[in-house]
């Protein structure tokens, strides 16, 4: 797939009810900020003077909403009649391969929630939107460590090659965790204050458990000492 191609990702969700929901999120191929849509008018609550974060560095008057909460709110409308704990049968497909799970709704908000809020715009959250293009719905949690931490690296690598500082301590990586964390504990306590189905809100809640946790991994000799067991094939090459 070339850099320029969008990335398409048709999340499907088939009720025990007979009901079939479809959502499809269209990711900029070139920029990775999510291009598909917005649904209905954007709600008073979405405005910046209301929802902003306290970290946020957009300046006042930069813009009218929160590019997070836009995101946000087309899951919060799309999925208003759903209790987050309902099964469904849910599939996600992209130009590569489908994947399928019988799981609560929750869960699969939880991954397209993941995806609205990297490619939102959002200054913060948007510092991950690198993983997009390897996007892997229903991923555990090892599999997020392994790829966030993989990504990372990387990215070090390439630093070293053009002369920058190298980041071996993963000082910045806790630095971006320890901000999305606070990001996703301010949106849940917004979300809380507005009228809605638990859905949308216990999907975030359930993303800022992820994130908890890689912050205390990454403060984890043992975690790493775990990573290490992934490669070690590899390190005496």
């Amino acid at each position: 797939m070339s850099a320029e191609e969008d990335f398409i990702f048709l999340y499907t969700f088939y009720f025990n009810n007979g009901e079939i929901k479809q959502f499809k999120i269209i990711i900029d191929g070139e920029t990775l900020l999510e291009k598909s849509p917005l649904i209905g008018e954007n709600p008073d609550w979405a405005r910046m003077d209301w929802f902003k974060c306290p970290i946020c560095p957009i300046e006042s008057g930069e813009t009218t909403y929160c590019p997070l909460a836009l995101r946000v709110n087309k899951v919060i409308k799309f999925f208003s009649d759903f209790p987050s704990f309902e099964k469904a049968k849910i599939s996600v497909e992209t130009a590569e391969r489908g994947s399928y799970k019988y799981t609560s709704v929750q869960t699969g908000i939880s991954s397209m929630m993941g995806l609205f809020m990297a490619s939102s715009g959002c200054p913060i959250i948007g510092q991950l939107k690198s993983l997009v293009r390897f996007h892997l719905p229903f991923a555990s949690l090892a599999e997020t460590e392994y790829k966030v931490l993989a990504m990372y690296i990387l990215a070090q690598f390439f630093r070293a090659k053009e002369n920058k500082k190298i980041d071996w301590k993963l000082v910045k990586l806790r630095k971006i965790y320890n901000d999305i964390e606070q990001v996703n504990r301010h949106v849940v306590s917004k979300l809380a204050e507005i009228e809605m189905r638990d859905s949308s809100r216990n999907a975030v809640i359930a993303l800022n458990s992820y994130a908890q946790y890689i912050t205390m991994e990454l403060d984890d000799e043992s975690w790493l000492e775990r990573m290490r067991e992934y490669v070690k094939d590899w390190i005496d090459l």
